[in-house]
């Protein structure tokens, strides 16, 4: 009795151990360490090749030693306090917020449009395209005169680079809805707010997320240019004063933050459209 109450205990274990070496979070958790290890070990190489490269081309107490990673990273105790650091982020952030929301406010109606009416898409798609294709800080000059120095160029550039790709991202959602969807609310007699809320809604919604996150990358490399456009606030209005001050180690800890804020945004965004996109395949 005991040696067959021990074999019943070992093939026990046995298939725990099996059912936790095939359960599908085990592998998912392996691979999340894995990606996230090789990512801090790309980003620890990437800061010994930046160090090493100021070490050898540089002297030390030079111009050049100012853009060293310890340089830049003591510098930054001094921007929190004496620059404010802080007030200068939420500024940009704000600007971001501001041109993201008119962008959204104007692109996914329009994008709706032409996805549902092929004679319009034929007649904008044009035009649309040579637009598209202009650079957004093509428009400083217009936008100065236009509209002045301070925040509402900037609103007006952020919110012109972000409009396209919400443009195209909800025009393709639109043309990319499974008929089907469309016909039972027909057969069903949905009205045309019904239609939108419960058929075309949920089905653009990924895609408009999806030009979010792309909007959000462009506005956070449009933003910095933008904010030289006179105003006193900003990370791009920090840039110009730490380089009239020559404080290179101050600006290159700049870059460093706004390398880390933009890392941090599209982040965000990704967790969003996953979070999302695992509710609507639940659903």
């Amino acid at each position: 009795m005991s040696d067959l109450a021990s074999a019943r205990v070992a093939e026990s274990a046995n298939t725990a151990n099996s059912a936790t070496r095939d359960s599908p979070t085990s592998p998912s958790i392996r691979r999340f360490g894995r990606q996230t290890w090789l990512g801090l070990a790309g980003l620890a190489g990437i800061v010994a090749i930046w160090w090493l490269g100021i070490a050898i081309f540089t002297t030390p107490g030079s111009l050049a030693a100012q853009f060293s990673p310890a340089a830049a990273l003591s510098a930054l105790p001094d921007l929190i306090r004496d620059e404010q650091l802080g007030l200068h982020i939420l500024s940009s952030l704000r600007r971001i917020g501001v041109g993201l929301a008119w962008a959204v406010i104007l692109g996914v109606p329009l994008g709706f449009l032409i996805g549902r009416i092929r004679w319009l898409d034929k007649a904008l798609t044009p035009s649309l395209q040579f637009l598209r294709m202009v650079s957004p800080l093509s428009w400083m000059p217009i936008a100065v005169m236009s509209l002045g120095v301070g925040d509402p160029a900037v609103y007006f550039l952020l919110a012109f680079a972000a409009l396209w790709p919400l443009v195209m991202s909800t025009a393709a959602g639109v043309t990319h809805i499974d008929r089907r969807w469309v016909q039972l609310g027909e057969s069903l007699a949905a009205t045309r707010w019904e239609m939108l809320w419960h058929v075309y809604v949920p089905g653009i919604a990924a895609h408009v997320l999806t030009g979010v996150r792309l909007a959000i990358g462009i506005l956070w490399i449009v933003l910095v240019p933008a904010e030289m456009l006179g105003v006193n606030a900003g990370l791009g209005y920090l840039i110009l004063d730490t380089r009239d001050r020559l404080a290179y180690s101050e600006l290159t800890a700049v870059i460093l933050v706004i390398g880390v804020l933009g890392f941090l945004l599209d982040w965000a965004a990704r967790f969003i459209y996953r979070r999302f996109s695992g509710t609507m395949q639940d659903e």
